[in-house]
């Protein structure tokens, strides 16, 4: 079993930036990671991914040079650092767990509680 908990949201103006954080804890050795988001009357939406490694990731082009993706496995950390905050950006992010890197949330087993972000105009 795998716990995550986000953390790092709020509320900022367009153009500023936040960092998102995820603690997880558990059995999390080997698990991929994702960040997804979803805002009201809206489906939720893969933002990024990265491996169990670090060593791959991969960007929703909406969010691709804005966001960046990262881990510290040694503290059972997840980052999502977003810079340049578009209004459009406001939802409410999740971190999952699961086996591969992989922009399906259907592929991620374990999923936190979320954190809002609101981007104000």
């Amino acid at each position: 079993q795998v716990q995550l908990v986000e953390s790092g949201g709020g509320l900022v103006q367009a153009g500023g930036s936040l960092r998102l954080s995820c603690a997880a804890s558990g059995r999390t050795i080997g698990y991929a990671m994702g960040w997804f988001r979803q805002a009201p009357g809206k489906e939720r939406e893969f933002v990024a991914t990265i491996s169990r490694n670090g060593g791959f990731t991969y960007y929703a082009t909406s969010v691709k040079g804005r966001f960046t993706i990262s881990r510290d496995n040694a503290k059972k950390m997840v980052y999502l650092q977003m810079n340049s905050l578009k209004p459009e950006d406001s939802a409410v992010y999740y971190c999952a767990a699961g086996d591969n890197s992989d922009y399906d949330s259907s592929t991620y087993d374990y999923w936190g509680q979320g954190t809002q972000v609101t981007v104000s105009s």
